[in-house]
């Protein structure tokens, strides 16, 4: 037996002797067991625990009492029953996780600035390796990490939020994320700034030159480079060299950032140029807004799309796009509509009030219609819905600037699309789940966790709906309604309904402890939906492109260095076409003289792949883990298995 949480059982022998006859009663086959050990969530430890399990094994010929770690207990479980083992194979959902909405605006921070360091591990193996500053990455990913871990506030933030050690803890919690921020955004500038120098530019010409990077393996066609204003300040234009003449159809944005839309390889790097002209004229109708409607036209990579906004609600009411109404035009709510529940009775649920209408943006890459209005819980609800030519897809920007509320309350999004005997399936870290179909027994089902994504898609088409702030989904409805006491709550679902009706869960403070008692002022929440043709077989592996496309989007940097030039430092070939196994990290090792390279298999199926390099070419090619460690040489071809990752430790000369 291993002592390693139910404190409970510690507590004296007769307590231990219950637990042991419980296990017996219930038939357990093994004659030892994990006991986790603690003195309580977030307690100290208990330095009189190993004196009690000495003064245990002394008096008892058995159990024996072993304090070892987990990893050593199921060493020896595996040792001795690893034949008899049952198995089982699916997703256990979890049922913690929605704590992470009762502090939304740190928790969509959190997600990107992970991201965003991802990133800047991708520009220092692209550029300068030796550079690479590992101890400062060490940190960032600690304050990352740090935040997301379940310790997350004071055991009396529910029922003193006021008291100063309540408002300290939050602000020691509050802090990593803010951190993790400041700390991933300078890793990016130093990455850029470890390629060299800015470039001169003609001194009689009024431009600004850019680096439009692209740090993943995947190719983005026509993708959005979204240019800071403080990069564009020479004009409107954008060129192929720095001349006064526009080269690509540009347009600036009313928020004051430039966008254009070019096509980027995977880890390849452009430069293009700001300069003082006007955008190009564009040779297609592009995106249009008018009145509560936003239309794109058929390019030459996507079909169009035609979006109307419903002027009761402010939800899309219809969202058709080659020949297919996408918005379930039966269900009493449309795509993107706010819905406010005071405490857990679905009968008191809320919606917002009369909507105002107006064209933010008129396109022709980017149209946008501003919908505004109170709702309840909220100061005020702002909602900016972009359609986006060339790539036909619906971008949403929801802005909720909350009212501090302390009793229970959840603020949540539904979509209902309609995609007729459409299969749900959801991103989760490593893998992809359908509801109920992939989920184990006990698993829960009330609310789901996603990364990035969840497609709905039948054999001919479907939809991807991208979550890059919100990760809490519903399936079928607001079932996120469980407040209090939730030990054999009636309101968990044992079943799942099929349905193609999904809502996020973005706010809530349905927690009695630990988590924060409410939430105040703006927080965006941003949502992507894509429509798609295509086989419900591929859906995963588009829906992980187009999210990793949106979480890590092409960074816009500053000149440096000399023109990045073709091939890129890295490509992957595989027989399934490179999209199939995806580069989720690419970095300079920890002890300076390796690039790790992580490959996630996306499709669904084994596949084996081959790295080709640019430059300077590996040593030798090693398996890795997490220790990024040589363990086994690669001689040949990389077999990645399906929803698998495999990490690859490249020797550099």
């Amino acid at each position: 037996m291993t002592g390693t949480g139910y404190y409970q059982v510690f507590q004296s022998p007769d307590k231990l002797l219950n637990y042991l006859a419980q296990l017996e009663a219930k038939g357990y086959p093994y004659d030892f067991v994990q006991v986790r050990h603690c003195l309580g969530d977030n307690g100290a430890p208990d330095v009189n625990f190993a004196d009690k399990v000495k003064a245990w094994n002394e008096t008892h010929a058995y159990p024996k009492l072993v304090i070892a770690t987990s990893e050593e207990m199921f060493h020896d479980f595996e040792q001795r029953y690893g034949d008899q083992i049952p198995t089982a194979q699916g997703d256990f959902t979890p049922y913690w996780e929605d704590g992470a909405a009762s502090s939304a605006l740190e928790t969509a921070m959190n997600r990107a600035s992970a991201d965003r360091l991802t990133q800047a591990e991708a520009l220092f193996a692209m550029f300068s390796p030796k550079a690479y500053p590992a101890e400062d990455f060490y940190q960032a990913w600690r304050n990352v990490i740090l935040y997301d871990e379940h310790t997350w506030g004071a055991h009396n933030s529910i029922s003193e939020p006021d008291a100063p050690f309540v408002k300290s803890q939050w602000a020691i919690k509050r802090q990593f994320a803010l951190d993790a921020e400041a700390q991933s955004r300078k890793l990016i500038e130093a990455a850029n700034e470890s390629r060299g120098v800015k470039p001169a530019l003609p001194a009689d010409k009024e431009t600004d030159a850019i680096d439009v990077i692209n740090t993943t393996s995947v190719n983005y066609p026509y993708a959005l480079v979204m240019v800071p204003k403080e990069l564009s300040q020479a004009g409107d234009g954008v060129s192929y060299g720095p001349t006064n003449k526009s080269s690509i159809i540009s347009q600036r944005l009313t928020s004051g950032e430039l966008v254009f839309r070019p096509c980027v390889g995977g880890f390849v790097s452009h430069r293009w140029y700001i300069v003082d002209d006007k955008p190009l004229e564009a040779p297609f109708e592009g995106a249009r807004a008018e009145g509560a409607t936003l239309t794109t036209s058929d390019s030459a990579v996507e079909r169009g799309l035609t979006l109307r906004v419903d002027e009761k609600s402010g939800a899309i009411a219809s969202l058709q796009s080659d020949g297919h109404e996408y918005a379930d035009t039966n269900a009493p709510m449309g795509l993107n509509d706010y819905f406010y529940l005071p405490g857990s009775d679905l009968k008191g649920l809320q919606r917002n009030g009369p909507v105002r209408i107006s064209v933010k943006n008129k396109g022709p890459l980017i149209a946008s219609l501003l919908v505004e209005s109170d709702a309840p819980g909220c100061n005020k609800l702002t909602r900016e819905i972009r359609a986006h030519a060339l790539r036909s897809y619906v971008e949403i920007i929801d802005t909720v600037d909350k009212k501090a509320v302390r009793t229970k309350e959840g603020v949540h999004f539904g979509f209902a699309f309609n995609i007729p005997g459409g299969v749900v399936r959801m991103d989760v870290p490593w893998s992809v789940v359908r509801p109920e179909t992939d989920q184990i027994s006990g698993a829960c089902k009330n609310w789901f966790t996603v990364q990035r994504w969840v497609d709905i898609s039948n054999d001919q088409f479907g939809v991807t709906w991208l979550t890059p702030d919100a990760p809490l989904v519903e399936v079928g409805g607001v079932t996120a309604n469980l407040i209090g006491g939730l030990s054999g709550s009636k309101l968990w679902l044992d079943h799942l309904e099929s349905s193609q009706t999904i809502y996020s869960w973005a706010m809530n403070n349905h927690w009695h402890t630990n988590y924060r008692a409410e939430q105040e002022g703006p927080t965006v929440f941003r949502y992507f939906i894509v429509p798609h043709r295509g086989r419900s077989s591929e859906a995963a592996r588009h829906a992980t492109v187009t999210g990793l496309e949106h979480s890590q989007p092409l960074l816009v940097l500053p000149a440096r260095g000399e023109e990045p030039r073709y091939p890129p430092p890295l490509q992957v070939y595989g027989t399934q076409g490179s999209a199939s196994v995806q580069v989720t990290a690419f970095k300079p090792s920890e002890d300076g003289t390796a690039r790790i390279v992580r490959l996630f298999g996306a499709s669904g199926k084994a596949e084996k792949v081959t790295l080709k390099w640019a430059g300077l070419e590996p040593k030798s090619l090693w398996l890795s883990d997490n220790s990024e460690k040589p363990l086994t040489q690669i001689t040949g071809p990389v077999e990645v298995p399906a929803q698998s990752l495999v990490t690859v430790r490249a020797e550099m000369p």
